[in-house]
This record gives structure tokens, sequence and C-alpha cells, in this order.
């Protein structure tokens, strides 16, 4: 009996893995051949990349439920340990050697335990309805093998990234991810915009990871070890003194959240997300809502305890994701593309989660993480539904009254408002009273940063609801042909947009899952560092209730509010249009600095001015040289023959000279 308990623990994490990996396998080898097939077999392609995620969500679900019955500590799973080895009874085959440097043993070691369990749920359980959702969406492009098997594949290595024992594993399925999303975002790569935002977001991520590698190398010079575990279980007596190095610790954070700033969209390297809205809806909802933006958040969260003992770098991961909380929402207010209102929302969600995880509350920025893949894929997935209806159309502008033509994509669209508006009883409601708790507890500026989350969650409220009134309610704004093919989406999408609104109202409930306590052993913090005052839910209830209530009133009763607006603001609100000058700005460096620099610099002042001169002027010495010596070169044979005589009475002259 106790063998059949522990069975899932040791062949869980490798058929999470090896399912979609099997499923891209095989869409990749024989891709070509599906797409020649009859329609049915095409079809075949999309059923095959969804069976295999369900199947990968149905065997994490066993996961979770068994860590909830046991009760395990999360050192009891790690997979590192020889007597969890695989195969299973095989203990001498672990750990599975992968990369052996010198001093240097790092094994292919993967880790199941509360945190990385939940998220598998989340990776595989939203995934599963968004390629369930993705047969509907993308039944009519040609190339749709090539999407799923895109999708298989960016399952595979967000896998990777949840279920990784150490850093560097971790960064091979944070490369993966990265490689995936430029695959998905640049999937109509014939359209320039989609394959600009594909490569935006290539360079930008790059970027970040630069700093993940950097924190890497320090991490190991500094503490020996770079398996998770160990870090985490150490990180207590990890202090400036006894590794000989001031600010070791933080400086490790620091270079560390620079990669989580750029995989999840932070100040200063947020700029790719908006623009990859290019990329097919159900890419948005699955890598851009729901989990590869989350795996910044993961790691931090992961790493809680060592930036738990680091004051100044909890700080920084606070301040960063409060103004990106604030600044993202801010530009939310005045975007016109649905999916563009969306996409800036998600960089605002992100801020809170770090918000919470700088402010010592890692269970409530999770728990957020948690909550927020229900409603914001649910709100993307609807989006889909909204554009499919409209024919493509995406400016909010042209829409209108759709809850009529549209009523369950209307219905489960206005569930996801209210959650990610706080609403009471819905799941975006409790997890971001946990995190408002959260800022309470931190080492320093919890009431500003309070005070930030307040406003914000008032701001995501107003925005949130301007987005629900412009496109359902009030009278259609759009041409007559498009009103007369409005149309719900077919079942495949519906059916995923329920399951995700009922997702949207129950993941809150604490009576059914306790995040944050289900959590706490894998933090190893000594305290919950959340702290509830009486005041506290009912401002945060007065904040969104307001915020609804004021968007309600103007967008329902005044159909120019946004000439209005866009008049009354003036200049604030042409700098939130221009998204604080961020692209601009980006594009000036780009063109003025990297390309101009590179021409008046490196082309011009070196490699014209001084290599090629150098080159240049080597070839005319030995022209030159050529030019006079050639002349001894007559092609006379007299010439020679007296060359030669010359010669040979010199020689014979040296030879005879009396010495």
């Amino acid at each position: 009996m106790n063998a059949l308990m522990e069975m899932p623990y040791q062949v869980v994490p490798f058929l999470v893995l090896a399912l979609p990996l099997a499923g891209f396998t095989v869409l990749a080898l024989f891709g070509d051949s599906i797409k020649r097939g009859k329609p049915y077999e095409t079809t075949g392609a999309g059923y095959l990349a969804c069976g295999t995620v369900i199947v990968a969500f149905l065997l994490a679900a066993w996961s979770v439920r068994s860590l909830l019955g046991l009760g395990v500590r999360a050192e009891d799973l790690r997979f590192a340990q020889p007597s969890l080895g695989w195969p299973p009874g095989d203990p001498e085959r672990w750990p599975l050697a992968w990369i052996s440097v010198g001093g240097l043993e790092i094994p292919f070691a993967l880790l199941l335990d509360p945190l990385s369990s939940l998220l598998l749920l989340v990776v595989t359980g939203i995934g599963s309805l968004i390629h369930v959702y993705s047969l509907g969406y993308m039944a009519h492009d040609e190339d749709r093998v090539r999407y799923f098997s895109y999708l298989n594949l960016f399952t595979f290595f967000m896998l990777v990234l949840v279920l990784a024992g150490n850093l560097p594993l971790m960064f091979v399925g944070w490369e993966g991810v990265g490689l995936c999303s430029y695959l998905l975002i640049g999937f109509w790569f014939k359209k320039k915009s989609a394959s600009d935002a594909g490569k935006k977001a290539f360079i930008v991520n790059r970027i970040g990871d630069a700093g993940l590698i950097l924190g890497m190398i320090v991490a190991f010079h500094a503490f020996g070890t770079l398996d998770l575990v160990d870090i985490a279980s150490n990180a207590g007596s990890l202090t400036p003194d006894r590794l000989g190095q001031v600010g070791a610790i933080t400086a490790v954070c620091l270079l560390l959240f620079v990669g989580a700033a750029g995989k999840s969209a932070q100040i200063p390297l947020h700029v790719w997300l908006p623009d990859a809205m290019e990329g097919p809806t159900p890419v948005s909802a699955l890598i851009h809502a729901a989990t590869m933006v989350t795996a910044g958040v993961y790691m931090v969260a992961r790493l809680a305890p060592l930036y738990h003992a680091s004051p100044t770098a909890s700080v920084v991961v606070a301040v960063i994701g409060a103004a990106t909380a604030l600044m993202a929402a801010t530009i939310a207010m005045v975007q016109t593309d649905i999916k563009k209102v969306l996409a800036y929302s998600t960089v605002s969600q992100l801020g809170f989660m770090f918000l919470a995880a700088g402010s010592g509350a890692y269970g409530a920025a999770v728990f957020h993480l948690f909550t927020h893949a229900f409603f914001k894929a649910l709100l993307f997935l609807g989006s889909g539904s909204v554009i499919h209806a409209m024919g493509g159309e995406q400016d909010i502008r042209k829409m209108g009254g759709l809850l009529k033509k549209i009523p369950v994509t209307g219905a489960t669209f206005a569930i996801g408002t209210a959650a990610i508006a706080g609403v009471p009883f819905l799941s975006g409601f409790y997890s971001k009273e946990e995190i408002l708790a959260g800022t309470l507890g931190a080492p320093a500026l919890g009431p500003l940063l309070l005070g930030v989350g307040l406003f914000t969650a008032g701001l995501t409220a107003f925005y949130m609801t301007r987005l629900f009134v412009l496109t359902f309610l009030g009278r259609f704004r759009g041409d007559l042909e498009t009103e007369h093919h409005l149309h719900e989406s077919p079942m495949s999408m519906l059916v995923p947009l329920c399951l995700l609104a009922v997702g949207s109202i129950v993941t809150g409930w604490h009576w059914l899952i306790d995040v944050p306590g289900f959590l706490q052993p894998v933090f190893r913090l000594p305290e919950a560092h959340v702290h509830h005052v009486g005041w506290l839910m009912p401002a945060a209830i007065g904040v969104a209730l307001a915020g609804i209530a004021v968007a309600a009133f103007l967008y329902t009763l005044y159909a120019d509010v946004p000439a209005r607006l866009k008049e009354r603001l003036g200049g604030v609100y042409r700098v939130l249009d221009a998204k604080y000058g961020f692209d601009r700005a980006y594009d000036a460096f780009a063109s003025r600095v990297v390309v101009g620099g590179s021409e008046t610099l490196l082309w011009k002042g070196i490699d014209t001015s001084v290599i090629d001169r150098a080159v240049n002027g080597a070839g005319e010495v030995t022209a030159a040289v050529s030019r006079r010596v050639r002349l001894l070169q007559s092609g006379v044979v007299r010439g020679y023959a007296l060359v030669i005589l010359m010669g040979t009475v010199a020689i014979l002259g040296y030879l005879m000279w009396p010495r």
C-alpha cells in the first residue's frame, strides 16, 4: 500500500514532462504529412495536442490531491534524494548526471512540492482549456498543425521550468519558453507587425536573461551550490560575514530579479508584452496571462528565504512591482484595442504579485498568481470570442451592445471583469485583499505601498468596467455588415469560457484550497508576513465598487465620454496614450545610439578610419615595393646570364681575397 502511495511522486514529474514533449515530437516529425492529409487528419493533430495536456493535467491534479491529503513536507518530495530515484526501485541510477565540469556537479533533478505541484495545476489545467479553445479558434488556419506543435513545446518547457530542482535546469525551461514565445507571437510571421513583435519580445527577454545568468554565477560563487532546495534551506545562515562577501545575497537577489523583470514584464522591461498581442488570442491567454509571464514571480517565490534575508532586494522588488502596477493601470485606461487593455492589465497584475513578494507575503503573491490565471485566461479567451464574432475587429470604439448578440461570451466576460475588479466573493477579491494585507508587513514603506495598492485596485475596477461597458452594453457602433454577421462562438470555445468562469469564482475560496497555508512549508519563513486589520477589507471593497460605479456612470450615460476625456485631459491623455514614452525612448536609443553609434564610431571611426587604413596601407606598401622589384624581371635571357656571371665573379672575388 505504501508503495502505491509513493508511486505518484516517483512517476508524475516524468510523465507530465514526457506527454507534451511526445505530442510536439509527433507533430513536428509528421506535421507536413498531416497538413497534406485529409481534413480529419488535421483535426486529429489538434486532438493529439489537447490529449497530451489533458492527461498531464489529470496527473498534476492527482499530485495536488495527494499532497493535500497527506500533508507531505516539501523536503520529502525532492527528487534529488536517492530514495526517490528514477526508475522507481533503482536508487543506484540516481541522481541522473547532467553537467559535470571540474567540481561542479549538476544532476537532472526534479522537484515536486506544494509550490511546483500548484504551478503544475495552473500550467496543465489552463493549458488544457486553451488547447481545446484553439480547436475552434484556429479551425480555419492552414498552419494549425504547426500552431499545436508550438503549444505542446511551450507546455513542455514551462513544465521543465516549474519542476526544475536547480537553477541551471530552470534556465533551460526559462529559455525554452522564451523561444516558444517568439515562435507563437510571430506565428503569423508574414504580417510585419507580428514578426516585429516576436523579435522585440526575444530581444527584451535576452536583456533580462543576462541578469539571470550573472545571478546564477554569483550564486554558485557565493553559496557553492545551485540546488534550489539547498539555497532555500540554508538561506537563514547565509549572512554576508559567513560568505566573506558584503552584499552577496543582495547581489544574487537583484541579478535574479532582473531576469524575473524581463520575463514578467516589469519596469523597464515591460515593453514587449503589449506588442505580444500580435499573436493568436489563445497564445495571449496561455503565455502572456496565465503561465510564462508568471515565471518571474514563481522564481522569486521559490527563493523566498533568500529574498527574505535581503531587505534591500525585497524593497526593490516591492517598489518595482508597485510602480509597474500603477503605471500599467493608468495606460490601460486609455487603450482602445480590447487585447491591449488586457495586456496592460496583465502587466499591472504582475506588479501586484511582485508587490506582495517584496513585502514578504510570498503566499499572497502565488495566491494571486493562481487566481489571476483563471480570470485573465477567461478575459483573453472572451476577447478572442468577441474578435471572432466581430470578424477580426479589435477596436472597442466600434463595438457595443454585444451582450445581446453573444450572451454566453458576455456573461462569462462579466464574471472575469468582476473577479479582476475585486468584487466580493470572487477569486480576485480574496487574493487582492491578501496582497494588500501583506503590504502592511513590508519591512519598509508599508503605508506607501498599501496606498499605491489600493489606488491601483480602484483603477483596475475602473478600466475593466470601461472595457465591459464599451464592448457589451449600449448600442452597437460598428458597421451594418459586421452587425449582420455577429454570432456566438462554437461550443469548443464556449465550454472553456464557462469552466474558466467557474474557476474565477471558486479558486479564491479558502475552504476549497488555502493556497498561502498550503505553500507555507515551502517558504520556510518564521511567519506569514500578512497582517489583516479590520478596516482593510471594507476599504478594498469600497475602492473596487467606486471604480466600477464611476466607469459605469461615465461610459453608460455619455456616449462621447472618450472624446471628452481626450480633450479635457490634454497632455495627461497624450502621455498615457504614448505609454509614458518608453517605446519612443527605446526606439530612439536603438536608432541613434545603437545603429547611429555603430555607424559613426564602429564603422566610420574604427573600421574605416583605423582597420581599413591599416589593411589598405599594408597593401599599398607591398604594391609599391613590388613595382620596383619587378623591374629586375625583364624577361631577357642575356640579362639573367649577365646577372649570374656577375654573382659568380663576386663570390669568387670574395673567396680569393687575401686575409
